[in-house]
């Protein structure tokens, strides 16, 4: 798989002074989706700006195609549809006519065949007459995402793309955005909902401070970052956790009727099965286990919170 935009080196300075990136390398390849992650202030947005030609770089170079964002600004945004977080629409517009005025911005012939097939994608296509100012908060999203794909890109930036959208509008996004990527479009996301990049995500990046602190393939990070729990559900009520045990650090759940023991999934030795005898050694009976893998939110807050 080849990298349609590459990052190399890529900061970004302000005249007061205020590092917003720092040093950026990153590869996104053809067709992937990758979900951008990071607290507010991380520097996303930023990223996503300098990369679609708003904002300039201080240092670094990126291209997207091969083509330069600076040397070859044109041709880059011509390639690019870019979903803001603010709803920066026209008010007095018709959804049909905001479409077609922005594929027209790009130089693109009309094609009312396409501008209806991305209507009805979005669910659109029975508002396609209405005034923007008459839809609701999520239809007005969906119209922005209509503008960005009205001119055909290869890649879809999505900046906070759900954010005050129900949860049926969410999952509505979520598909269309996965017909996207079979179209071979690929997409990169922002998002501070985790559980968008889980659903979605081919990689994560987590940004922090204006640095990248990791890359990795969703299953390969939840795999290498994540830790198990295995919960024993006792037959009895334990009041203490017997010294013998101690070397566990269990915890004591569900009112004396749980104990949790946490290890890391990339140990060669888990200790499960020595701490099951010394269990029973100890006369603690239980009636099921189970195991639950950490979630992609709580690898996210550790990383954070270790940077």
């Amino acid at each position: 798989m080849s990298a349609i935009i590459s990052i190399k080196n890529l900061s970004k300075t302000y005249d007061g002074g205020f590092q917003a990136l720092k040093n950026i390398n990153l590869d996104i390849m053809k067709g992937e989706i990758i979900a951008l992650l990071g607290p507010n202030g991380a520097g996303k947005t930023t990223l996503i700006s300098t990369i679609c030609g708003i904002v300039t770089p201080t240092e670094g170079q990126v291209t997207v195609d091969g083509y330069d964002i600076q040397k070859d600004y044109r041709q880059t945004r011509s390639r690019i549809g870019l979903v803001p977080q603010e709803l920066t629409i026209e008010t007095f517009e018709t959804v049909n006519n905001v479409l077609e005025f922005s594929r027209g911005l790009f130089g693109k012939k009309k094609d009312p065949a396409h501008i209806e097939k991305v209507l009805k994608s979005l669910s659109l296509w029975e508002k396609r007459n209405n005034r923007l100012m008459t839809l609701s908060g999520g239809m007005k999203r969906r119209v922005l995402i209509g503008k960005a794909l009205a001119h055909e890109p290869q890649i879809l930036f999505l900046d906070e793309p759900t954010a005050g959208v129900d949860v049926e509008l969410r999952k509505d996004m979520w598909n269309t955005i996965r017909e996207l990527r079979e179209a071979g479009v690929t997409v990169i996301l922002t998002t501070h909902y985790i559980e968008e990049a889980e659903e979605m995500a081919d990689r994560i990046g987590v940004i922090n401070n204006g640095e990248i602190i990791l890359v990795d393939e969703k299953n390969a990070l939840m795999q290498k970052l994540g830790e198990k729990n295995l919960k024993l559900h006792l037959t009895e009520k334990l009041s203490a956790i017997p010294e013998s045990l101690s070397k566990y650090e269990l915890q004591l759940n569900g009112e004396g009727m749980e104990l949790l023991y946490t290890y890391d999934v990339q140990q060669e030795d888990t200790g499960i099965t020595a701490m099951l005898d010394d269990i029973e050694a100890a006369g603690i009976h239980y009636r099921d286990l189970e195991t639950k893998q950490s979630s992609l939110e709580e690898i996210f807050v550790n990383l954070v919170k270790k940077k």
